[in-house]
């Protein structure tokens, strides 16, 4: 397995052809929008920028893993020697079924197909495809190239045989990969999002401020960041979209999305990708200021 193609240029989808290209791995990144691959790449050269001012890595290397990314608009140009294809598209199922659907067409018919999802059902996604048993899920997390975990999700036709290898591939990453069977959420999210939306709910029922929330589970729990801080770091949109998925998937109403965090999407008010959330971002600083509609009067 030498040939990885990888759908989706955006912060997943560089940060999975990143690390695989930085490991000798060929890499075909592809992406409908040229702008948003000429963003990737930038993106991967100012992550491999600072591995080189850590010391992790030499400037050599920077150039032989930008070498070995190919860029590509057009997926069956990029995926039809591929061994793997690792799908980092939006958390929208209606879109993943139409890549895999897709993919299935144009790609190998021996190659393993994954999906980076971070809740939706691997067999589902399966299903659109005609070798159930070689989709799997490979479910990254966020900062790819930083965060060790990769939480491997079995369908309900992936073989023993797909998931070993991709289980053994992922080490070759020097990630940790982690097998979980396919219910809504896996692991990762089934446990990480309701703690999200109780912080949100803790929030909106005026319990405790945005600061005054995080420090207690940062201090307390000893959490690198608080709740609403990450949430903000990976997304209101994305968050409404896990625990929707959860919620319909176990239609258990501990699940349901709190009020403020439907509207705060509605609102555009996404988190740090849109310069506000919880708290309030601006480009080169670290502070966090919470944001207006959240300091107390």
């Amino acid at each position: 397995m030498k040939n990885i193609s990888v759908i989706g240029s955006g912060t997943m989808g560089n940060g999975i052809a990143h690390v695989f290209a930085q490991f000798n791995y060929q890499v075909n990144l592809i992406d409908v929008n040229q702008e948003a691959l000429d963003k990737a790449i930038l993106t991967i050269t100012k992550n491999l920028d600072r591995q080189i001012a850590k010391g992790t890595l030499s400037e050599n290397q920077k150039i032989i893993t930008l070498g070995n990314i190919k860029t590509f608009t057009a997926m069956k140009d990029g995926v039809q020697h591929a061994d793997l294809v690792v799908e980092a598209a939006t958390e929208n199922v209606d879109l993943k079924l139409k890549i895999f659907k897709d993919l299935d067409q144009f790609a190998p018919a021996d190659a393993i197909l994954a999906s980076n999802t971070s809740s939706i059902s691997i067999t589902q996604i399966a299903a659109a495809t005609n070798r159930g048993d070689k989709v799997i899920g490979m479910h990254f997390m966020n900062p790819v190239p930083v965060m060790k975990l990769v939480e491997v999700i079995r369908g309900y036709q992936t073989t023993n045989e797909t998931t070993k290898t991709i289980m053994s591939l992922s080490e070759s990453l020097e990630k940790i990969p982690v097998e979980v069977n396919d219910y809504p959420g896996f692991v990762a999210n089934r446990i990480l999002m309701p703690m999200i939306n109780e912080a949100i709910y803790t929030l909106y029922e005026g319990v405790a401020g945005v600061h005054e929330i995080d420090t207690v589970m940062k201090l307390g729990m000893a959490h690198p960041m608080g709740p609403l801080q990450l949430a903000d770091f990976i997304g209101l949109d994305v968050c409404l979209a896990i625990l929707k998925v959860l919620h319909d998937g176990f239609g258990n109403p501990k699940y349901a999305p709190c009020p403020l965090l439907v509207n705060m999407v509605t609102a555009g008010k996404k988190g740090a990708k849109t310069g506000e959330g919880f708290y309030k971002y601006t480009a080169g600083s670290k502070e966090l200021i919470v944001a207006d509609k959240f300091k107390k009067s």
